[in-house]
């Protein structure tokens, strides 16, 4: 076994660990942090693969936009995990059952066009780059998957913002139907109040006497 196979199982236990953690941490905080933990892993089994760009982006990406927005988006909606979590250990044999067999669907897949030699390069790559010819493939072969990715996305941001939005306990919920139908007659009174006016007050008398 050569270092860069021992890093390979290195970094695959520390993905396999993490990624449990995700689903069995408590705290919801805790788990989006294990998932941070995930993606680093996933990015250096990235870099062992010579894929540097999808490694850079995994990690820009993934863990400096989208968790980010996940952490946000876990403290604003004070989600109750306690009553996902009810059951979690009856429908743990027929979950890990299931897992069990994608994950060997996938071998049976994967094992056949699996090889152990290190994969060389095409010239046009060599040439061009990685960076560069990924990004041709994408904005001319792919450029409709982009597109539909994008437009998910939108909807996903639109969602998480409509959902904070609703009524809460805790919060102070605004309807922003009736912030647009507001008036000034709704929001303040003119009051017409007579003037007060106080007598002036009598002057000090010379100094040690007495009034």
């Amino acid at each position: 076994m050569n270092t860069i196979s021992g890093l390979f199982y290195v970094f695959s236990a520390v993905l396999l660990f993490a990624a449990l953690r995700v689903i069995t941490a408590r705290s919801t905080v805790h788990a989006a942090l294990y998932l941070v933990l995930a993606f680093f892993s996933a990015s250096c089994i990235w870099m062992l693969l010579r894929a540097e760009f999808l490694a850079i982006a995994l990690v820009l990406v993934y863990v400096g936009a989208v968790m980010v927005l996940f952490l946000f988006v876990v403290m604003m909606l004070d989600v109750n995990t306690d009553q996902f979590r009810e059951g979690f250990w009856k429908h743990l044999p027929v979950a890990g059952g299931v897992g069990a067999l994608i994950a060997l669907e996938m071998a049976l897949v994967l094992l056949r066009g699996f090889r152990l030699e290190a994969p060389v390069p095409s010239a046009k790559a060599i040439e061009v780059g990685n960076t560069k010819l990924l990004g041709i493939e994408i904005y001319t072969q792919y450029l409709y998957p982009l597109q539909l990715a994008a437009v998910l996305l939108l909807v996903a941001i639109i969602a998480a913002i409509a959902l904070t939005l609703r009524a809460r306990k805790d919060s102070r919920h605004m309807d922003p139907s009736q912030q647009v139908r507001a008036k000034k007659a709704d929001r303040m009174r003119i009051i017409k109040m007579p003037p007060v006016v106080e007598s002036p007050s009598a002057p000090p008398g010379p100094e040690g006497a007495q009034p």
